[in-house]
């Protein structure tokens, strides 16, 4: 016992951090390594793989619909990511201040952040039916012509981007509140004494208090919204057509309805540099903040 002792004070440094490591080395380095051996080869589920090195890469560069896939994956990340930070600094100003009922209120706002994806997928579908949906009985009452919602092409993605923020503004405001919480009182106190009107105060007060936490919050906002599958392929399943099918959804559909294994596995990791280097431009952003 004390040699076994002895040798855990001894390699402490090396132990302790073990069973993490090999966590990672488990459930991400392995996964990766054996998704990059796979777009390596020509393989069809249920057929024989065989090796043609870099093929399915050059194969993804001249497809128009892996360009379209990009694209639609930053039309929909780089809309629903900047409306859910505007919505989400909205609501943490308003949960800053005291008012009655507001730890009720706090609780109803943060719902949809815990609830199921799949199940508010299935929900909003529902919602966005052209002719049963509450959503067009909603604009109906408002005198307004109804809406096809998502099974419009030109307004797939916009229909997507409102449940992905109806979500996740929610996340963005906690993160937002936290921060605002910390920001001292008496430089509130001095700017009052100064004159400084409340716009005045949240600009060059509040923001700048929060700036680091913005950053941090759109970051874990643009990595999810990058890769956001579930709602996408619920609601629309990339369609009418192409018009919602992201990355994320195409190399689904080519690895698990087409069942060219090795063209979804290329696919993913263009997802996983893409997403890779948006995350590390951001975070240069956040060192800079």
């Amino acid at each position: 016992m004390k040699s076994a002792s002895a040798f855990v004070d001894r390699y402490a440094f090396y132990i302790f951090p073990l069973p993490a490591v090999l966590a990672i080395l488990v459930l991400i380095v392995a996964p990766v390594l054996a998704n990059f051996v796979l777009s390596l080869y020509d393989f069809f589920v249920g057929g024989r793989a065989a090796f043609i090195g870099i093929e399915n890469y050059q194969r993804a560069l001249a497809d128009t619909r892996f360009w379209g896939g990009v694209q639609r994956t930053l039309y929909f990340t780089f809309t629903a990511v900047p409306l859910q930070l505007l919505i989400g600094i909205g609501i943490a100003v308003l949960f800053n201040r005291d008012f009655p009922g507001k730890g009720l209120a706090r609780t109803v706002i943060l719902l949809p952040m815990v609830a199921t994806p799949v199940a508010i997928a299935l929900i909003w579908a529902l919602m966005f039916n052209p002719s049963l949906g509450v959503l067009n009985h909603f604009l109906e009452s408002l005198g307004l012509p109804r809406s096809l919602w998502v099974a419009q092409s030109n307004l797939a993605i916009p229909s997507l981007v409102l449940v992905d923020t109806w979500q996740w503004s929610p996340m963005i405001a906690l993160i937002l509140l936290a921060a605002m919480q910390s920001v001292p009182a008496e430089h509130y106190e001095a700017a009052r004494i100064d004159g400084a009107s409340g716009w005045q105060s949240f600009w060059h007060i509040t923001i700048p208090g929060i700036r680091s936490a913005i950053v941090v919050a759109l970051i874990l906002r643009a990595v999810d919204a990058l890769k956001t599958f579930d709602i996408i392929y619920v609601i629309t399943e990339g369609g009418p057509g192409t018009a919602s099918e992201t990355l994320n959804v195409f190399a689904f559909k080519t690895g698990f309805q087409f069942f060219h294994a090795g063209y979804a596995a290329t696919l993913l990791i263009f997802l996983m540099f893409l997403v890779l280097g948006i995350a590390v431009l951001l975070n240069v952003v956040r060192r800079r903040v």
